[in-house]
């Protein structure tokens, strides 16, 4: 049973994100960047060297690679079902990124650290979506309420 956080003034629970990154395997990453300097860049490395199936989004720079990976121009050119979409850009590009989100069956909306959006919130819940704003993944990966991915150390 998806159980939906509503609350975003409040601390997510441990089990919430926990189940989240053990239950995605394809993470579409809208804003990612071949840049090594950009924390998209860091952010992609690791979940992609955690096992993460990663899906770099960027229309500047689709068409090319980051990482080897295949970038594309938007959600909807992904030629295959994608379980989250995680979000590197501003607060007020985020509603935008929702209804896209939602055209392609994701089923979570990740919204990085500095990123927010009450009313896109609302929106990806009310389409059943489960949302995590203003957190970063990689962070969240190796906290210590979980096991990390593929028995890596810490």
């Amino acid at each position: 049973m998806t159980v939906l956080h509503t609350d975003h003034d409040d601390e997510y629970p441990s089990e919430y994100l926990a189940d989240i990154l053990k239950s995605v395997k394809t993470i579409a990453m809208v804003g990612a960047s071949s840049d090594p300097t950009k924390f998209s860049y860091g952010v992609l490395r690791v979940l992609s060297e955690t096992g993460y199936d990663m899906i770099p989004v960027n229309p500047k720079e689709a068409g090319g690679e980051i990482r080897g990976l295949p970038v594309y121009e938007s959600l909807a050119a992904i030629d295959r079902p994608v379980d989250m979409v995680e979000v590197f850009r501003s607060s007020s590009a985020l509603y935008g990124v929702a209804e896209e989100a939602i055209e392609i069956g994701a089923k979570v909306l990740w919204a990085q650290i500095g990123v927010r959006d009450d009313d896109a919130a609302r929106l990806a819940e009310a389409a059943g979506m489960r949302v995590v704003m203003n957190r970063c993944p990689k962070i969240e990966l190796f906290r210590p309420f979980w096991k990390p991915r593929l028995n890596q150390e810490i």
